[in-house]
């Protein structure tokens, strides 16, 4: 089971006095215990013009377990391609850092911390391989039933879409009406894939649920 870091020395203001903006606070620092604290409270943490900003979209991209979306060409990919779970984090979380890539927002600092959430029993990979090789893969924080996405890469056709379809597949287990897969926003891309805009007020409350909820068996190291 995850071990648990010291607690936050920050304190993050109450949803009831968060601003009308997917930005709602600036400053503290990557330490674990803020991280988890943030997470638990509906934000996540990404830097805006060279300082941490904690973020909660008043529209919160969340992807129903059973709305994925998997094509005739996705299915065949996933017949071809074996799925693991947390045997190369941080090999996935340098795949989605790759500086060669458009808008990229993975500093070393984000870095360290997510490998040590990881140790921890935090942080979690889902890997696509293929022919014994890394191919693709997503990485996210997993807090009871919620799974919070941060990040996916893929290196061959679909390789991160298969891993998506294996997370799904991990996460539907006799709780999975109530488990939420949290992927921050809305993109034309993952909209193709199923995933679905909620109000703010709603994923902090699915959230609530979702947080009391035993962690699925992949992550729980079962």
């Amino acid at each position: 089971m995850p071990i648990e870091p010291p607690p936050s020395p920050w304190d993050f203001p109450p949803a009831s006095r968060w601003p009308d903006d997917d930005l709602i606070a600036l400053g503290a620092e990557l330490h674990l215990g803020t991280v988890l604290a943030a997470y638990r409270q509906g934000l996540f943490p990404m830097e805006v013009e060279d300082q941490l900003g904690w973020w909660s979209p008043l529209e919160r991209g969340v992807l129903p377990l059973g709305g994925l979306r998997v094509s005739r060409s996705l299915r065949r990919s996933v017949g071809r391609s074996e799925v693991r779970v947390d045997t190369a984090f941080e090999d996935v979380i340098d795949g989605c850092a790759d500086p060669r890539r458009e808008h990229g927002w993975i500093t070393p600092a984000f870095r360290a911390a997510y490998v040590e959430l990881h140790r921890l029993g935090w942080a979690h990979s889902v890997e696509t391989w293929r022919d014994g090789t890394l191919v693709g893969g997503l990485y996210g924080v997993a807090l009871g039933g919620l799974f919070a996405g941060e990040s996916m890469f893929h290196r061959e056709t679909d390789a991160s879409k298969v891993a998506l379809v294996g997370l799904v597949d991990l996460m539907r287990d006799e709780h999975a009406d109530r488990r939420l897969l949290d992927v921050q926003w809305v993109t034309d891309h993952l909209a193709s894939l199923g995933v679905v805009g909620v109000p703010r007020s709603t994923y902090l409350g699915r959230a609530r649920v979702a947080l009391d909820l035993p962690l699925p068996a992949a992550f729980a190291g079962v």
